[in-house]
């Protein structure tokens, strides 16, 4: 599901974070809202209060099924490269329906073998507005399904501001889901 309306309420209270403060607050069983947007596991609602974004663990909140996360299981070969720039493309910014690689926001990544055979990996990331206050749920969304690749023990995503983001590093897949081409 990416963009989908449905108004119902929540069937238990659950935790949620305020949209565009980041703020962690609980919502209580019965708050009616509308699922504005449903990527990467995560679900921004619309409610009387205002947005807000729910975790892929609490769907059943939503009377949807509980989502054990959006990546590949901790099994099989050690990521490459390649699998952590697939799993990036699985974050979104909860307000806009493209991942954060598409985006451009995604300004450099690293990963490193470790001595025992695993793998570090460095992000540096930026955001479309340096007053965003969701810059840390996206990058510790980020941060959590790097660590869950197989061979990832270790991740860091860094906001960095430098160079600031401008709409021209939007990728042609982004420009097209924002009507943008």
């Amino acid at each position: 599901m990416q963009n989908e309306t449905t108004a119902t309420s929540l069937r238990r209270e659950c935790a949620a974070v305020r949209i565009p403060s980041g703020e962690v607050v609980t919502l209580a069983a019965g708050t009616e809202f509308d699922i504005t947007q449903s990527l990467g596991g995560n679900h921004t609602l619309r409610t009387a209060q205002g947005l807000f974004q729910i975790a892929p663990k609490d769907a059943d909140a939503l009377g949807l099924a509980a989502e054990q996360g959006s990546v590949a299981p901790k099994t099989g070969p050690v990521a490459d490269e390649r699998a952590v720039w697939e799993t990036l493309k699985s974050c979104f910014d909860p307000e806009i329906p493209v991942n954060i690689v598409d985006l451009g926001l995604v300004y450099d990544l690293v990963v490193e073998p470790l001595p025992n055979g695993n793998r570090r990996v460095n992000v540096k990331m930026t955001l479309t507005a340096p007053g965003c206050g969701m810059g840390t749920v996206i990058a510790r969304d980020a941060q959590t399904k790097l660590l869950d690749l197989p061979g990832v023990q270790e991740a860091e995503v860094s906001i960095v501001w430098d160079p600031p983001w401008h709409q021209s590093m939007i990728t042609a897949d982004g420009r097209r889901v924002l009507g943008l081409e």
